[in-house]
């Protein structure tokens, strides 16, 4: 079983800047592509961002130039830097992770979920 569990969410000021973390944990032998959805109230949960296994990063129009995707294999942590925040930012953030497990010799590939960090951005 792995588990991913995000942090950084709060509250901020349009134009300012927040750092989310997203770790892993679990009986993990590999994270494969990785991705940052969010869901605003009465709205479709959409990707924000992607990276793969190798950390080729790809965004949705929305945050281009402004969030930044980047992972430490090491760590099993992913990181979404989010400056020139906007209201229209305000949701609530879901990490998501492929990841390869292995449990004695059987390896398999699941979808996973964290639990979701709020993000507002309001004066």
């Amino acid at each position: 079983q792995v588990q991913l569990v995000e942090s950084g969410g709060g509250l901020v000021q349009p134009g300012g800047s927040l750092r989310l973390s997203c770790a892993a944990s679990g009986s993990i032998f590999k994270i494969n592509a990785m991705g940052w959805y969010r869901q605003a109230p009465g709205k479709q949960r959409e990707l924000v961002a992607a990276i793969t296994s190798g950390g080729s990063t790809n965004y949705a129009d929305s945050v281009k130039g402004r969030f930044t995707f980047s992972r430490d294999n090491a760590k099993n942590t992913a990181y979404l830097q989010m400056n020139s925040l906007k209201p229209e930012d305000t949701a609530v953030y879901y990490c998501n992770a492929e990841v390869t497990t292995v449990a004695g010799f059987r390896f398999q590939r699941s979808d996973y979920w964290g639990q979701g960090t709020q993000v507002t951005v309001s004066s």
